[in-house]
Formats: structure tokens, sequence, C-alpha cells
């Protein structure tokens, strides 16, 4: 897999609890904790299709 580049939430806290989303890889759109430091590569992430993100963010 290539390099993910994160973005932090919009809704994001101030004290950072939220998410970041990376979704610069065709495909893929990668979730993780937004307190997740960068120089923490096996930091858990979640993997989800196009389709799953949409679905998700889209639910009511």
């Amino acid at each position: 897999m290539g390099h993910l580049r994160f973005v932090r939430s919009t809704y994001s806290t101030a004290n950072g609890e939220c998410v970041e989303v990376a979704r610069n890889l065709p495909g893929v759109v990668a979730v993780r904790d937004s307190k997740t430091p960068p120089e923490t590569p096996d930091a858990p992430i979640l993997h989800l299709s196009p389709t799953a993100w949409r679905e998700f963010t889209t639910a009511q």
C-alpha cells in the first residue's frame, strides 16, 4: 500500500478527540484515532472501501 496522507476531521474537538481520514489512495479510505502520532506506524488503522465510508458518513 502507498503512503497514506491523513487529514484531521473538521469536527475534532480542542482536546483532539476525533478521527483522521486518508482518502489519497484509490479503492481505500483509511481511518485512525486523531491522537495517533505520525511516528507510530504500527498504530491501528481501519481500512474501508469507499462505498462503506460513504454509507457510514451518510447514515442517520
